[in-house]
């Protein structure tokens, strides 16, 4: 199997055989996620209520009990009291463990990802000793202070500070953080500050002790995630011994960025299991309401809301644990090659921070959108407490804020694919050449050969890479490193690449099922993927088409506009009021989300 490199994607094609899909899990790993599921139907689910009800005890009282069964402490090295697992279990745990609410989800993650995380990853061998195994049992949660008043997405803003003693000894921290995610009943805190005047922050480990000069507001009055524990946290010359700074002075931003290239695609996997359950409610209720003496499953306008639904979590599904296995790899080659656990899993994360920024943007807005047509699947029921439905569509929002907003890391992606191309890691300068002679030259008019399964969208996939090529090639063509001022225009050419990564995805997946069970046993999800597909390809059109007409004119622009026909065009249209019908009769016959 070749090892592929982040971004990629773009400029390669991929062979099915090549991406792990969710029918590779082996026997452990679906024991592993029946026991999360059992453990989140047996104590989440049933207590929704206590949970938006703002019972923050309870809270805490469920990770203690996720600590025992050794949830906590997947992703920690054995070596530290955890169970050393691969990156792809720890997105499995990550993401069957947060379907019931996002305030357990918010609480788990902020303490096994950013909490517990930036020790493992850039603690001494001391720091590690000292607080891993706690934070893996769940005897001490951890929380996580970056954000301030005055620095959200400029993250290395804040005015945190910290002084070092006269004795040279301990660090003074003085500074106010907000939003912080377990504050309420935390041991521990990873807290950014600044050195000086120093260019970039940096982090130190700081137990929580009120007699420390550490204190905090009352917990936020949010919109969702209302159990999650969320204040301001106040240091006033707070004292931290020099030892437990955190990797170098000066280094905190880059701890800050890292965490959170892991936090996206973990914040991914978070919103799938969310959508399935969404999903599956939604199904139940529309077979169970009578109106017009049919129940509302058998209408056209409702059929076509629960297909959709179910195809964007399919393909949030396939292309989440494609990138996991992805980064696992790359981790274990590393490792084979001699690096330290934590050097390998930063870099193994860090070459695919492309893929988890598209992942991060994706997922989080179609668990949102999967919410929404939630409610109006339930109608007036839909608005009430009574439901499932309101709550998750509240918990859905925070989604396309933390770990980076959307727009953000729209941007993110698009950035570092053109920084990856600038240092050679990814030759994207060749393939936006050819593009340009293609369009130059004659378009071929022989009809290709379209029998065998999915030989079509495959083209299709590939001509979507070549017009994400020439709008970005000629974006940064005529603006060259001054595109980071040209905000809107990246953020349409990320709206391209996330759209091929998550297509590519669902079609390799699928290709892969239909090769090993028959194309006659995965009708559906065959369908699936021709939708998300098709879908796919009027985002590319629609912002190719604003972008061309915003930075081109005269000939250049009517070139790129037919060059944007010819990457868009479909040989054989799929007829799509018949693709959601195939998933929607499957759906409703096993009343729930069923793939």
């Amino acid at each position: 199997m070749e090892i592929t490199r982040g971004g990629q994607f773009l400029v390669k094609e991929t062979k099915c055989e090549d991406i792990f899909t969710p029918e590779d899990f082996s026997e452990e790993q679906i024991m592993m996620r029946d026991s999360v599921k059992e453990f989140v139907d047996k104590e989440i689910w049933p207590n929704k209520d206590r949970f938006e009800h703002k019972d923050y005890a309870f809270t805490e009282e469920m990770m203690r009990k996720a600590g025992e069964m050794g949830f906590l402490s997947v992703a920690v090295p054995e070596a530290y009291g955890g169970m050393g697992m691969g990156f792809v279990d720890t997105c499995l745990v990550c993401d069957y463990i947060s379907g019931a609410t996002g305030s357990f989800s918010t609480a788990f993650g902020a303490h096994t990802g950013i909490g517990t995380m930036p020790i493992t990853l850039y603690g001494t061998e001391e720091q590690k000793q000292k607080y891993v195994p706690k934070l893996a049992s769940g005897e001490w949660f951890g929380a996580y202070c970056l954000t301030e008043p005055g620095a959200g997405s400029d993250a290395n803003s804040g005015k945190t500070k910290a002084v070092l003693s006269a004795d040279g000894k301990s660090y003074s921290i003085t500074g106010q953080k907000m939003w912080i995610s377990n504050a309420g009943f935390c041991s521990v805190f990873i807290v950014f500050a600044r050195i000086e005047d120093d260019k970039n922050i940096t982090g130190f480990i700081i137990e929580n002790d009120a007699a420390n000069g550490i204190t905090m507001n009352e917990e936020e009055h949010k919109l969702g995630i209302r159990a999650s524990s969320t204040r301001q946290v106040f240091f006033n010359e707070t004292k931290v011994p020099v030892e437990n700074m955190l990797a170098g002075r000066g280094e905190g931003f880059k701890i800050a960025m890292n965490a959170l290239n892991v936090g996206r695609i973990k914040l991914a996997a978070a919103c799938l299991d969310a959508q399935r359950r969404v999903t599956s409610n939604a199904v139940n209720y529309a077979n169970e309401r009578v109106q017009f003496n049919t129940p509302i499953a058998q209408f056209g306008a409702i059929r076509y809301k629960l297909a959709e639904m179910a195809t964007s979590a399919y393909a949030g599904e396939s292309a989440t644990y494609r990138a996991a296995k992805d980064i696992e790899t790359r981790i274990k080659l590393r490792e084979a090659e001699g690096t330290s656990h934590q050097e390998a899993e930063l870099k193994g994360v860090e070459e695919f921070a492309i893929e988890c920024s598209i992942l991060k943007v994706a997922v989080s807005e179609d668990v949102q959108n999967c919410a929404d047509e939630g409610i109006q699947i339930y109608g007036g029921m839909g608005f009430s407490e009574d439901t499932p439905m309101e709550s998750a569509w509240r918990d859905a929002r925070i989604a396309r804020i933390y770990e980076g907003t959307n727009e953000i890391n729209r941007m993110l992606s698009v950035g570092m694919l053109i920084k990856k191309a600038m240092k050679g890691h990814v030759d994207l300068l060749g393939p936006a050449s050819k593009v340009q002679e293609e369009l130059m030259g004659i378009p071929s008019f022989d009809t290709p050969d379209y029998s065998e399964l999915f030989a079509e969208e495959k083209e299709l996939i590939g001509k979507l890479k070549k017009a994400f090529l020439m709008v970005a090639g000629g974006a940064v063509q005529k603006y060259g490193m001054d595109l980071d001022a040209h905000q809107q225009l990246l953020m349409a050419a990320a709206d391209i690449l996330i759209e091929i990564y998550m297509a590519e995805s669902t079609v390799l997946r699928t290709e892969k099922m239909a090769k090993a069970q028959g194309e006659d046993k995965v009708k559906e999800q065959i369908a699936m993927a021709k939708l998300y597909l098709y879908k796919a390809v009027d985002v590319v059109t629609q912002k190719g088409k604003e972008s061309i007409i915003s930075f081109a004119e005269g000939d250049e622009q009517r070139m790129m506009l037919m060059g944007l026909r010819r990457f868009t065009k479909y040989t054989n249209m799929p007829n799509i009021v018949g693709l959601r019908e195939t998933i929607t009769t499957k759906l409703v016959a096993e009343n729930s989300y069923c793939f």
